[in-house]
């Protein structure tokens, strides 16, 4: 049975915020339509009520702060233009900023089965996002808690077949692509096969979470399909795992940033007192002082932008390495091992690492235009990937052999052109999406604050600084970039990659697929399950060695 949601009222909280909302603050045609903007919006929201049981469960907002992964802008959108540096001025917490969505009051995260049916067995759009500036003039009747948005995000747009594969591409190709020659050292040249297999495989099961989303009205999100095949436990248990993965990811982006900035500066140090910071800790602790300001903003979006220039970035440093030995004439000194089955679960875990970009796949279908072109943009995000992957890894292992280090930047000569503009270009795209990987984790965490302290920011500033500290810690405890990616890429990409998108598939549609999808589907699932094992094994085991 199916509930309507009730009309979404949002109320203002503060007098600040009310003054900046006064009528008299427009001119009388903006006006005008906004109240027709916001009057359109309203129907909508009747017209898209959804499952309630989806909307009230934690975490509510998965969905917009995942999107912030998917909004590379149409190419008639301006740059930076003014009113987004305007946002930016005045995008720090404020008195509204641990606003959140509660089960009362809520925008509508999930589409109805009027829309489904509309839209045959593909996924459009939920209805648009209001603007801030809508959203707080909203009024209600009643009995309902005062919520709003914790963050400003990009409008929702439908996006092209270019912009999906965009989006795909940013997601899948990051500081992966500095550790697969390192992954090949580890497991030898025959290793590179792994990677083919897990693109194959990973495509597949991306294909998987699409029928997932198609099997039912209100299905948005990779927790939305864990709550379909397992209930609220999957839900909770998927989203946990994926805050996991994230969290880790940041933790990633300090050690990066640390080895590639001593890499840089080796003889920087600080003293104080009886302490003496080495070039890594000190880098460390300066990227994170840098990157906390960045964790305190409400207005994502212009990080969310820049962040999308992450395939440029990534053809850029590929770009270097390729210049470094084609034009420099450096290595290629070394023939390599053929296979190396005694550390071969470390590559394992390393090209498992490449392909984590499910959990944001579901988003990246419900915001194209034509869902049904969504298996040729994974395709093409996956092959385009691959190809980079390989070329990488390939020439930077031919290059360096056996003294190939976690990053392939560690071992490009200091004194070139090119290797500065890969470690600096390795340097700045981890620094803008630190607070977009975050942010996630923090919404999240942010949800569980009493209703009666929703007004107070201070909250979001102590879990937000202490997630971030918290990450610098563990990257100062363990600071092996290739072991602990080692270890993402077996314990949580495993499940989130191969695993789980197989099980969901196999719960929601059971007796509705044939045997030989039933088959393929548990052939994935082992081999995730034997790769997460041994993968994570092996990474823990070098790890524990690492640190005595």
């Amino acid at each position: 049975m199916k509930n309507s949601e009730p009309e979404q009222n949002f109320y203002i909280e503060s007098d600040e915020d009310e003054e900046k909302v006064s009528p008299n603050m427009y001119e009388e045609g903006d006006y005008e339509r906004n109240e027709s903007d916001e009057s359109n919006y309203l129907l909508g929201d009747r017209q898209h009520s959804r499952p309630h049981s989806y909307q009230a469960s934690w975490p509510q907002s998965y969905r917009q702060s995942i999107d912030l992964y998917t909004s590379v802008p149409s190419p008639s959108i301006g740059f930076l233009g003014t009113p987004s540096l305007q946002r930016l001025t005045s995008s720090f917490l404020s008195s509204s900023l641990v606003q959140r969505h509660t089960p009362d009051a809520k925008q509508p995260f999930l589409p109805t089965a009027a829309d489904e049916q509309q839209r045959g067995s593909s996924h459009s759009l939920p209805p648009p996002i209001p603007s801030r500036k809508t959203s707080l003039i909203k009024r209600a009747g009643s009995d309902h808690k005062t919520s709003a948005i914790s963050h400003e995000f990009p409008s929702s747009q439908q996006s092209t077949f270019g912009q999906a594969v965009l989006n795909g591409m940013n997601v899948l190709c990051g500081v992966g692509l500095l550790s697969t020659p390192y992954a090949v050292k580890e497991g030898g040249w025959l290793s590179m096969s792994v990677l083919f297999i897990f693109a194959l495989l990973s495509f597949y099961t991306g294909v998987l979470l699409r029928s997932c989303l198609d099997s039912a009205p209100g299905l948005e999100t990779y927790p939305d399909i864990g709550q379909a095949a397992f209930g609220q436990f999957g839900r909770i248990a998927i989203s946990i795992i994926l805050y996991v993965e994230l969290y880790a990811c940041c933790v990633e982006y300090i050690i990066l940033e640390s080895d590639n900035l001593s890499s840089l500066f080796p003889n920087a140090h600080l003293s104080v007192g009886s302490y003496d910071l080495d070039s890594h800790h000190l880098f460390a602790l300066l990227i994170t002082i840098a990157v906390l300001p960045t964790c305190w903003l409400r207005d994502l979006s212009v990080l969310s932008y820049l962040s999308a220039g992450g395939v440029i970035a990534s053809i850029l440093v590929v770009g270097s390495l390729f210049w470094v030995g084609l034009v420099d004439q450096v290595g290629y000194n070394s023939r390599g091992s053929t296979l190396n089955l005694t550390t071969l679960p470390v590559a394992i875990g390393l090209y498992g690492y490449c392909y984590s970009g499910h959990a944001v796949f579901p988003n990246i279908y419900t915001s194209m235009a034509k869902p049904n072109q969504f298996p040729a943009v994974l395709l093409t995000s996956f092959g385009l990937c691959t190809v980079l992957y390989t070329s990488v890894a390939f020439f930077g292992y031919l290059m360096f052999g056996e003294t190939t280090l976690s990053q392939f930047t560690l071992n490009m000569p200091k004194d070139l052109v090119a290797t500065k503009v890969a470690v600096w270009t390795t340097v700045v795209n981890p620094f803008t999406k630190y607070a977009l990987t975050i942010s996630p984790v923090a919404m999240s965490l942010e949800e569980l604050i009493p209703s009666r302290h929703l007004k107070s920011h201070i909250y979001a500033i102590l879990i937000r600084t202490g997630l971030v500290i918290s990450t610098l810690a563990v990257a100062l405890v363990v600071p092996f970039f290739g072991l602990v990616m080692a270890l993402i890429g077996s314990l949580l990409t495993m499940l989130v990659t191969l695993i789980l998108p197989c099980a969901c598939f196999l719960s929601i549609l059971r007796g509705k697929i044939s045997h030989l999808q039933v088959s393929i589907c548990i052939l994935i699932i082992t081999v995730g399950v034997v790769s997460s094992a041994f993968g994570t094994y092996s990474a823990l085991s070098k790890i524990i060695q690492s640190l005595r």
